[in-house]
């Protein structure tokens, strides 16, 4: 059975299909899309820790569809800017995963992830799938993918 480790920048998902879509990622049916027939090995959702119910129970939400949720505290600059940024740690944990499985995928618009599915594909042999909201999606993250899957009508609520 093919091997598959799945990532999702959820702060990049979010915001993406909220401007693209005006509605939500629908978590079930891309867990359903992106695992079906395959041995899941590893499935993380990176996520900004607010600490108030409506987060909590969005995060429970996807541990109990399968994700071990990853957290950073939300950061609230002098200037009123905010940061959560997760790239880094997506990109360590998919360089460890890339080296178990066979596929890698990846929910995630951002373009500075281009580099990291290019390397994963030519160092490790892998297919990765790249899911985003495609008019909110880098073309070079697209261009980089094995595959680009469009977020679309199937995949929001």
């Amino acid at each position: 059975m093919e091997k598959v480790a799945v990532f999702v920048d959820v702060q990049n998902i979010y915001y993406t299909t909220r401007q693209a879509f005006g509605r939500n990622f629908d978590y079930n049916e891309f867990w359903a899309q992106a695992t079906g027939n395959r041995d899941v090995v590893g499935a993380f959702a990176y996520a900004i820790a607010r600490n108030d119910d409506k987060q909590r129970q969005f995060q429970n939400i996807l541990r109990a569809i399968g994700f071990e949720v990853k957290l950073k505290p939300y950061i609230q600059r002098s200037d009123g800017s905010a940061k959560g940024d997760w790239d880094v740690g997506i990109t360590l944990d998919v360089i460890e995963y890339a080296a178990k499985v066979d596929t890698v995928v990846l929910a995630s618009g951002d373009g500075d992830f281009d580099l990291l599915v290019s390397r994963a594909i030519q160092n490790y042999g892998v297919t990765v799938e790249v899911y985003g909201a495609e008019p909110l999606t880098a073309n070079s993250l697209i261009n980089a993918a094995t595959r680009f899957i469009p977020i679309e009508d199937k995949l929001i609520l």
